[in-house]
This record gives structure tokens, sequence and C-alpha cells, in this order.
């Protein structure tokens, strides 16, 4: 049935909406538009507005689409700014020193508007041309950092998480089929797979235990491992940990370390991990996504020996190379690993049409349809170099250092640690009082407090089974007089509680 009249001329107004030759003025206008509210946020004194749960959802009507009514591109950015742009959290504030959410580059911004316009899908050769080049240069770049063999290879990710989940999919499924000649992809379980036994540090990050989980292994497939007093994996516990479990029947298949944990930025010793890796020949895995950037630094490099020996290795440029979400990748020592992955679909990319020349990175991803994560970074390295980027990593860490050495004489201040990266894990006490449930009280007071009203975002965490605070440092134009005014909210608003209280 033919569209009347009337609906032909709705389509063909709305049509133009498309991005395309003749689009091009209005994406101009569109995009000059949006940088002016976004220019908005910039100039944001809070962190954050302070706002409930309950003032958002009071504007429900500005969050559901009328069905009815269409906006203009001024009414629509107005609503965005009243409903988002207005509260959300600005990862660029030095009051904001909570998760890994770093600040942007404005070259890696270039990057994203051009691959979110072009809207590339990297999966195959026929779909991303050269952008494939690009992605697999990137991965070579950042392969000759960790100075991984001429055999290795990666594919951006999403994030840590998916990269831990390969490195463990790949790690147990190349056990199966070296030690037991099982193809776990083809054909299955296997009841011999329970038994598989990956080991951690008792800090690492919780995907290890979750991808375990989520590949029908179970929490209690990941044995942690005892650490030292800086957090670091004790190389003795690991072989006692092996050990235990092959007395019990079970099969060490993979030792994961970590290069930053997320709470203490601890390096585990890698040199050594990998080492014992290879006596029992089983898979190593580093999880580097937040360490791993450091590799450009001067600073941390050495905590990085011995990760060429790896076999697969984590690393999310969003944490420390100041990328946008999502820019991560995922490497491997061999690229032949990624058999364990690959899948040959007759639309897409069939085995006979494989060309070595024209490579499909479907092949090495668990994801299809992928955006072109990897021109911010492009962007980045060119612009901005990699030389720079590690002298923005040094300076979150000293600047760490500087405000340890800032608070460790207070006697309002509690501290876990001494900074390996750019974390600090603290809390605040008060002095004479040994009661770790008001101290707990207090600590989660005060981080609620600072949110809500907007005046800093700090995080939490447990060490000992205690509430600690945590500043985690990833803008390198933060000070430490900024630093240290949050310090001054925090003890002010400890000191208010125990008067109230």
């Amino acid at each position: 049935m033919l569209l009347d009249t009337q609906e032909n001329l709705v389509i063909d107004r709305e049509i133009a909406h498309f991005f395309d030759s003749q689009s091009k003025y209005t994406y101009e206008e569109y995009l000059n538009k949006a940088i002016q509210h976004v220019k908005s946020f910039l100039d944001r004194d809070q962190f954050y507005s302070g706002d409930f749960v309950s003032d958002f959802t009071s504007k429900q009507h500005l969050i559901t689409p009328s069905p009815t009514t269409k906006l203009d591109i001024d009414e629509a950015l107005q609503e965005i700014k009243e409903l988002y742009l207005d509260h959300t959290i600005a990862f660029h504030n030095p009051d904001y020193v909570a998760h890994l959410n770093c600040p942007v580059l404005l070259p890696a911004l270039v990057g994203d508007l051009i691959a979110s316009s072009v809207n590339t899908a990297v999966e195959t050769w026929d779909q991303s041309t050269s952008a494939t080049l690009i992605e697999q240069e990137m991965i070579r770049w950042i392969c000759s950092k960790m100075e991984l063999p001429d055999t290795s290879d990666g594919v951006f990710t999403s994030g840590g998480t998916q990269s831990n989940f390969m490195a463990l999919l790949l790690a147990r499924d190349d056990y199966a089929f070296r030690h037991f000649g099982l193809n776990l992809k083809e054909n299955g379980w296997s009841d011999v797979v329970s038994k598989f036994r990956f080991f951690c540090s008792e800090k690492a990050h919780f995907s290890i235990k979750k991808n375990a989980a989520l590949m029908g292994m179970g929490y209690n497939a990941v044995i942690p491992v005892a650490v030292d007093n800086k957090m670091k994996m004790k190389p003795d516990a690991l072989v006692q940990a092996i050990e235990k479990e092959k007395q019990a029947g079970n099969i060490p298949v993979a030792i994961v370390a970590t290069a930053g944990t997320t709470d203490f930025g601890s390096f585990d010793p890698i040199d050594t991990i990998a080492k014992i890796a290879k006596e029992y020949d089983i898979w190593f895995h580093v999880d580097g996504a937040y360490g791993g950037s450091y590799v450009l630094t001067e600073t941390h490099r050495h905590l990085l020996n011995g990760i060429g020996d790896a076999d697969s290795v984590t690393i999310d440029f969003h944490k420390t190379m100041f990328q946008p979400v999502c820019s991560s990748a995922f490497l491997v020592r061999d690229t032949k690993n990624f058999k364990y992955v690959s899948y040959y679909a007759d639309y897409l990319n069939p085995l006979e049409h494989r060309d070595e020349t024209c490579p499909n990175l479907i092949e090495k991803s668990i994801q299809t349809t992928r955006r072109f994560d990897a021109l911010k970074l492009w962007f980045t390295l060119k612009m901005t170099g990699a030389k720079t980027i590690g002298s923005f990593l040094e300076k979150v860490h000293y600047l760490a250092l500087d405000l340890y050495h800032s608070i460790k004489d207070d006697p309002f201040f509690e501290i876990v640690h001494q900074p390996e990266l750019s974390t600090l894990v603290f809390r605040f006490i008060t002095p004479g009082v040994d009661n770790d449930t008001m101290h707990d009280r207090i600590n989660l007071y005060i981080k609620n407090t600072l949110f809500k009203s907007g005046q800093a975002s700090v995080a939490s965490t447990k060490f000992d089974d205690k509430i600690y605070l945590k500043f985690t440092l990833l803008n390198p134009k933060s000070t430490i007089s900024d630093l240290l005014n949050i310090i001054q909210m925090i003890k002010d608003t400890g000191l208010q509680h125990k008067t109230n209280n």
C-alpha cells in the first residue's frame, strides 16, 4: 500500500537527518550547537550537581521520547542539558578522585568524532579497508612496547573484563587441546575441565572470578594467592597453591599476574611469576588494565620486566592513556592462539576466501560488529606522542606520593600503603578512639556526604574487613593543593559527624 501524501512529506523532511553528502551543512550546524552545550558542561564548578535519584525521576518526561512530538536540534540539546550535561559526573574536575576514569585528550576526541560519524565497522576487510591496517599498527606498537615477539598479535576490546575473559578462555582451551586433545570450541564441555584451576593474587580484579563463572567453571576454579605487605603476589605462596591443587587432583592451567591492582596500584613480581608459569608449562596472563600503560614511563618500566614472556596481556588505554571509552586491547604472544575464538561464516568471512593480505579482524574477536576504536589512539600518538603520555603518568604517580607524604603523619588519618602507582588508600580516624565500627560508619558518611553535596567524589574499599577511603589519581592537571583541599573536606566532614553524634 502506497503511503499517503502527508506521510511522504513527513518522511522526506525527516530523511534529511541521515549523514550523507546532502546533510553535511546540517551536520556542521548540529555539531557546532552541540559543542556549545558541551562547553557549558566544562564551565561547571562542581564535579556533580548533587541531585538525588528522585530528582531525575521527576524529569521522566524528559527521559521518555514522545510518540507524537518531535524536537528540533535546539530543543533536544536544551533537554539533554537539563537532564544530563548539568548533572553528569565531570571526570576532568580536580575534585573527582574516585575511580579509574581519566580525563581525555583532545586528539582522541577528534578520532572518536570521525570514527562515530563515518561509522566504520572493523570486523572484515570489505567493511573497514585501511581502518584494519590502522588497528593492526596500533596493536603492533603496543606489542613492541611490551617486548612481545614477532609472532604476537592483538585486538581492540570493550575493556579489561572482556580482555581477561579472552585470556582465560584461550588458556583453558589451549591446555585442553595440548594436554588432552580436546577441542572445546567444536565439541563443548568435558569433565576434566571441571578440574582446571586459575591462579591470581587475592587483590586481582573481580573479573577473573566473574569470567571463570561465565565460562561455566565457577568461582572456585580461581585460586586466590596471598600477597605481601605491599599487596603483591607472593611467589612462594603461588607455588604452594599450585602444589596443593595438584595434590587435590586438580589441574593448574594458568596464572594471572596483575600490573596495577585496582585498589593499591600494586605490581605483582611479573618476571618471577613468568618463570613459575614456564616451569609448570601453563598459560601466563598479565592483567595490565591499569598499570600496563606505565610501560611508557621511566619510573615504572622495570616493574613490567618479564611481560614479554606473557602468553597474553590486557591493557586499557581508556584508564591510563587518556582515551574516551572504549579503548582497550587484548594481546597474545602467538597469533595462532586466536584459533580458539575464530569462526568462519559463509556470509561474512568464509574460510575459502581467507586472504592474509586483506585480514578480517573478526577472526581475533569475540565481538562481531565493532567500532573503529583504534582511531582515537592513532590521533593521540600522532599528535601527543608516547613520551608525553608517559610524562603524564609519571606526574600522577608523583602526585600520589606527595599526597602520601603530606598526610602520613596526620593523627586524623591512617594510611594502608605508600603508593606504587597513583592510588592512595586511607581512612579518617578519631585520635584515641579504637572502635572500627565507628570508624567504618564515619568514613561511609564522609564519602556519601561529599558526593551528595557535589563537593568531591572519593571512592571507598575494604581492607582487613574495615572501610577505607581511596583516591585514584589520573588527572595530570591536578595539583597537591587540589588534593589537600579534598583532604580538608574529609577532615571537616568527619569532625562534623563526630560532633553531631
